[in-house]
């Protein structure tokens, strides 16, 4: 089967095997998948909403999972970042195994390692895109100048200096989905997820969007993975896979 990664001249997915040999992605900050299971439902209503996944991404690479609607995606970013405890298999990130943790510490884990990029950008309509990057360490008591210079760096960077004060009823969409990065990144995560950054932007943002995203990952060395349906934005990652009922390939 050709896969987009082949079609696109990216390098291929890795099967299991090439997953199972791999064992430094985790253990140097990247995400691991091994053997994933994911079922959902019981008797004769149950979904196998993932089948017996096998993901590595290595820190500094942006890898993007491409399929259509109902084909696992969303379930795929939800067991990565510790939303969903599998049914079966191993989810590792930057070393720690998520599916070993309990219910606190895996979301103790989470605050710490993964960074979200949501479909909708979800940001708080009263805070300004400064506000927005220094609200998690004002919640964890580390709202210092370090902070502060952290968030300023971060803006700069995904080119929102000039709207730094600015609330997201002035923003335009491609500007809020770059407020939404900057804030993943806030805390420097091990791994980032995103889900359809591109879905209410036109092509040009689009391409704008996921540029920004590949540069960040490999400036940063963070884990990214990217889900989309949208093969035309798939340049721009370093592997491709293509998931369809469940399953990784």
């Amino acid at each position: 089967m050709t896969t987009p990664s082949t079609a696109a001249g990216h390098r291929a997915a890795p099967d299991a095997a090439d997953a199972a040999d791999a064992p430094e992605t985790a253990d140097s900050g990247g995400l691991r998948l091994l053997d994933v299971t994911l079922t959902l439902g019981d008797g004769d209503t149950a979904v196998t909403a993932l089948d017996h996944v096998e993901l590595a991404v290595a820190p500094g690479e942006f890898t993007a999972v491409v399929g259509p609607s109902g084909s696992g995606k969303s379930s795929l970013l939800a067991v990565a970042g510790g939303l969903q405890r599998p049914t079966s298999g191993t989810v590792r990130v930057a070393g720690t195994e998520l599916t070993a943790l309990s219910d606190k510490e895996r979301t103790a884990a989470r605050r710490r390692h993964i960074g979200f990029v949501f479909q909708q950008s979800n940001l708080l309509a009263s805070l300004t895109v400064r506000e927005q990057l220094l609200l998690p360490a004002h919640i964890d008591g580390r709202l210092d100048a370090a902070a502060r210079a952290r968030a300023d760096e971060l803006i700069e960077a995904v080119g929102l200096a000039h709207r730094a004060g600015s609330r997201p009823h002035q923003l335009s969409g491609g500007e809020r989905q770059r407020a939404g990065l900057a804030r993943a990144l806030m805390t420097s995560p091990a791994v980032l997820l995103v889900d359809e950054p591109t879905s209410a932007l036109d092509r040009v943002r689009s391409a704008e969007a996921v540029r920004l995203l590949a540069e960040q990952t490999h400036e940063r060395g963070t884990a990214t993975v990217m889900v989309t349906h949208d093969t035309a934005i798939m340049d721009a990652a370093d592997r491709v896979y293509e998931m369809v009922d469940g399953r990784l390939s």
